[in-house]
């Protein structure tokens, strides 16, 4: 289900089926087609039935009025300048214009060709019909142009950094995140994001399910349980978990069971929660939202908005998604405030890899006055390196320091020298964290200095403007960065793009008597298809040889110093007690443990650590996150069918070889975001095999109690790691494998693709089809207003 489906139920009335149309994933294009008998499974209680059919049946009125609109004003108006009397799409647009430069002129335009484009494209799509192939074919092209570009920005940073207020300034919102305290849970992961469908400031609440609160208790009591036995003094984990528990259930859970702590009583308010429902609460301003969400999201019960809270629910909750009206920094950008080491819950764990992974961009906030000797914020760039790097899709670190106009014995200072030593000392933080950064060789490994950027920020001088003029805050350096983040040009042209070649064809095909020349045409279109396949073969068939000699070598250092790397995790020297538990959490969490406060402890990783370590370097030339180049992306984006030269030759087919054209770029797109997402499976999957096979191990050492438990543990991870050696040859032949599947899917996926676009566009005749020669004409201008915009150039 998309947005568009959620905030039509929303608007209607008709929460209660959102998971419903989730389940049998609705959207937009299928919304539409919806008829009684379907609208009858999906609602079947009669009354809200009802009164969605009446409610669909005037979106769908509403709707053919605005294609007869676009239709009719194509045919009396086949300019596509847009001036004059179109007040039925953008009334404001035909009014007097404020002066602007012609970039920005260019993107005021973007949003209403975009619109106009999309309108004419579902006119088309209901004249055509689905008597045969090359019709339904077009259908499906027409359909598939709707992408939503969203990037992603991580925002790391430990509790008081100041990432709530650097967020609120930056979006404009200042009550929108609640600030000041030092107890806001850090644990609930939080989305900002535009609200595109509704006026309301929105908070979309998801929790984690029944089971998985079921077993987190279950683990709590044996960490409790633990701790008593061994006579232990509170640690960090254990104040965690008791501050979870007594936020849900007070302090009846220190006398109650498991099975009495899942009654329903306890939920009453989040019916949601028992119902594996989200929960939807949406307000007239972001103040309200804020207050009703802090229950949800916060774990100070003591100030603020908080004082009254009775009982609270952030245990319970994997994410909430903060949706902000009419929010222009927003509209293709969601900024989520992360947690730095992930969860110990499975759910949001997978959840925050996920995010990590995703996130084209990452922000790690700290305090200005020990910006460079922040152990905390360096240690979380440290861990998440490779999540983020080879790992995941991040193309940029941006280091915030906040706090930027605060510095000591500022009543010594005159205005003047306080601001100019503001200035002088936020410079020299800059160069510090720079120097910083270039000694970190581990993060090093997956970014260059070129993708590390430093900023000093300020959210209060933002907002007062007392000692620092705007720009000297450097907020509005981190807003044109949205802004940027936020160019839909990219988008709006390739719809167009799109829609302008789906024209072509559907105008060409009505074209007859071309039929030699296009079977001439189809003969040169496949010997350069051959000729480019096999291109693209060879490149990432080299790739391939070069990753296998990587890791041969990686497998035998694996194998010859993996003793000493695990007994140094093994044998630290710790506290007996203190490292007994340290142990028994990471073999209770599959290798993994999370502290509270500190790094991250995982033997998985260091057990294949010389792995990575021997692709690191060459699996960022291969699959950079920056730029189109490599031997899988940069290959793909040089293939090409050469129809602009064919163009020259076959004067007759132009319309097809137009439309071809886009079908090429189209597919670079798509295999290009697949090479993304894969080729984070294909470097993670050296982990996740070492954690399989470690898998036995941790569950037999979890099992030990009472004396010699420590060296039991200990004794247990030492020998299956030594009987099952073979695990570092089996990590390695699970990412070849993973490589090989993505390389044969690239060449399959890339020659089908192209076959049916030359075989349905150039050999398929006697198919009815539309007239659309007004609607490519308009098209046609559109995108050469968008082709010769400063920002194509």
């Amino acid at each position: 289900m998309d947005d568009f489906v959620r905030n039509k139920l929303i608007e209607w009335d008709l929460k209660k089926w959102m998971d419903t149309f989730e389940d049998e994933e609705i959207t937009e294009e299928s919304f539409y087609e919806l008829d009684n008998e379907l609208i009858d499974k999906l609602i079947p209680k009669v009354g809200p039935g009802l009164k969605f059919k009446k409610r669909l049946k005037q979106l769908k009125e509403k709707q053919h009025t605005n294609h007869l609109t676009v239709h009719c004003s194509a045919q009396v108006l086949p300019s596509t300048s847009y001036q004059g009397k179109r007040k039925f799409e953008h009334p404001a647009f035909g009014e007097k214009q404020p002066p602007a430069k012609q970039r920005r002129g260019c993107k005021q335009r973007e949003p209403i060709i975009l619109s106009d484009v999309k309108k004419i494209m579902r006119y088309v799509h209901s004249r055509l019909h689905d008597q045969d192939k090359l019709n339904v074919f077009l259908k499906k092209r027409i359909s598939d142009l709707e992408t939503d570009k969203r990037e992603l920005v991580g925002v790391f940073g430990k509790t008081g950094a100041g990432k709530s207020s650097l967020i609120n300034a930056i979006i404009e919102e200042r009550n929108l995140l609640p600030s000041g305290s030092i107890s806001a849970c850090t644990s609930v992961m939080i989305k900002v994001e535009a609200n595109m469908h509704s006026s309301k400031y929105e908070a979309d609440i998801e929790f984690i399910t029944t089971e998985e609160w079921k077993d987190e208790l279950w683990s709590w009591q044996q960490i409790l349980w633990d701790n008593e036995d061994h006579k232990m003094e509170a640690d960090d984990d254990y104040r965690d978990i008791t501050e979870k528990l007594s936020a849900l259930y007070g302090e009846e859970w220190k006398e109650k069971s498991i099975e009495n702590l899942l009654e329903n009583k306890y939920f009453r308010e989040v019916p949601e929660f028992l119902q594996s429902r989200r929960k939807i609460l949406a307000c007239e301003s972001a103040k309200e939202l804020s207050a009703r969400c802090v229950k949800y999201t916060r774990s100070d019960s003591k100030q603020g908005d908080g004082k009254d809270v009775k009982r609270w629910y952030w245990p319970l909750v994997k994410c909430v998604t903060l949706r902000v009206p009419n929010n222009d920094f927003l509209q293709h950008v969601t900024l989520v405030d992360l947690p730095g080491n992930g969860d110990r819950n499975k759910s949001r764990d997978k959840m925050w890899k996920q995010i990590v992974g995703d996130c084209s961009t990452v922000w790690i906030v700290t305090e200005i006055n020990r910006a460079a000797s922040e152990k905390e914020a360096w240690d979380i760039l440290e861990s998440a390196s490779s999540l983020i790097g080879n790992g995941g899709e991040c193309r940029q670190i941006l280091f915030i320091c906040t706090k930027s106009d605060q510095i000591e014995d500022s009543d010594d200072y005159s205005a003047a020298q306080r601001h100019n030593r503001i200035v002088e000392r936020n410079m020299e933080v800059k160069e510090e964290v720079k120097k910083e950064f270039s000694k970190l060789n581990k993060i090093k490994k997956h970014f260059t200095d070129d993708c590390f950027k430093v900023f000093t920020v300020s959210s209060k001088e933002f907002l007062k403007q007392k000692h620092l003029n705007p720009d000297e805050t450097e907020i509005p350096k981190l807003q044109e960065f949205l802004q940027d983040l936020n160019d839909c040009h990219s988008e709006t042209l390739n719809y167009v793009s799109g829609a302008l070649g789906i024209l072509s064809l559907i105008q060409g095909a009505n074209c007859r008597g071309v039929a030699v020349k296009k079977a001439e045409v189809c003969r040169e279109l496949e010997r350069n298809m051959k000729h480019q396949l096999n291109q693209l073969a060879k490149s990432m068939g080299e790739a391939y040889k070069t990753f296998d000699k990587c890791l041969t070598e990686g497998v035998q250092k694996s194998i010859s110093s993996y003793e000493k790397k695990l007994k140094s995790f093994l044998y630290l020297r710790k506290k007996g007690s203190a490292f007994h538990m340290t142990l028994k959490r990471v073999v209770q969490n599959k290798g993994v443990y999370k502290p509270k406060k500190g790094k991250q402890i995982n033997i998985n990783l260091t057990l294949a650590s010389w792995l990575m370590d021997s692709i690191d370097e060459e699996f960022r030339k291969t699959f950079p996150n920056e730029v189109k180049c490599g031997s899988f992306s940069g290959a793909i984006d040089t293939f090409s069918l050469n129809t602009d030269s064919l163009n020259t030759k076959y004067k007759d087919v132009e319309l097809q070889l137009r439309f071809l054209k886009t079908e090429e770029e189209k597919i670079k797109v798509k295999l290009n975001k697949i090479i993304r997402k894969e080729k984070k499976n294909i470097y993670n999957s050296l982990t996740e095999t070492i954690e399989k096979v470690m898998g036995e191990s941790y569950s037999k050492a979890a099992a030990f109690r009472g004396p010699g438990t420590l060296n039991n543990m200990r004794e247990t991870i030492e020998r299956h790691v030594h009987s099952n050696k073979h695990m570092f040859g089996l990590a390695k032949n699970t990412t070849l494998d993973k490589l090989y599947d993505l390389l044969t899917r690239i060449l399959k996926m890339l020659h089908e693709a192209m076959k049916e676009s030359i075989e349905l566009s150039l050999k398929t005749n006697d198919c009815s089809l539309p007239d659309v020669s007004t609607e490519l004409v308009m098209v046609k201008n559109h995108y050469n207003e968008l082709a010769s915009s400063p920002d194509n150039r």
